[in-house]
């Protein structure tokens, strides 16, 4: 849709939880049909700014994480929390969290906690499951470095990189707190 350059955009309103739930002023937006409507126009720009494209308005996600939010289904395929099936992963990332995020088509996700045993289930050190130790030494190592372990998923076995949660937005293209740039007008009244 072109953009109306005299629409203000939206810049603190909107959030994205750790668990995939949308937020507006930072409580959990409930209403089905206005959480298909965000999921179903949720972009991100050339900055790596998620946001929710409202007609000719734009609402700029704040994200707790990162953009996707991926959680297994009844037969463990992986989904966004827009509902989009995760066909290919291209990268795996073990945070100083001990979360996993993983690269996607979809824009980089977070597995979400409940799906965590999901991912630990399938690291792989050589050809064994992994021990809480190879896990914890995994845990230890600086940002950027390549672990022994990878993740095998259907249809991909990636290996493991350590990822500190501060740093992936930069590693990653993704703005976690969208301000707006140069010759961006914000909307009134917004909370910021």
């Amino acid at each position: 849709m072109r953009r109306r350059p005299h629409v203000p955009a939206l810049f603190g309103w909107l959030g994205l939880d750790r668990r995939g739930r949308w937020l507006i002023r930072d409580e959990v937006i409930r209403h089905p049909r206005i959480i298909h409507t965000i999921s179903r126009n949720y972009a991100c720009d050339a900055h790596g700014r998620w946001f929710f494209q409202n007609g000719p308005q734009r609402g700029f996600i704040r994200l707790a994480s990162t953009p996707m939010i991926l959680k297994t289904t009844g037969d463990e395929t992986l989904i966004t929390h827009t509902e989009l099936r995760v066909e290919h992963a291209t990268s795996a990332f073990l945070t100083d969290e001990a979360s996993i995020v993983l690269s996607t088509e979809h824009g980089p996700g977070e597995i979400v906690g409940a799906d965590l045993d999901w991912a630990l289930q399938r690291l792989r050190r050589a050809d064994e499951n992994v021990t809480e130790e190879a896990l914890a030494d995994a845990l230890t190592l600086p940002s950027g470095e390549l672990t022994h372990l990878s993740l095998a998923g259907d249809g991909f076995n990636l290996p493991l990189t350590r990822l500190d949660f501060a740093g992936a937005p930069a590693r990653l293209n993704f703005v976690r707190d969208p301000q707006p740039r140069d010759g961006e007008r914000p909307a009134t009244g917004a909370p910021d």
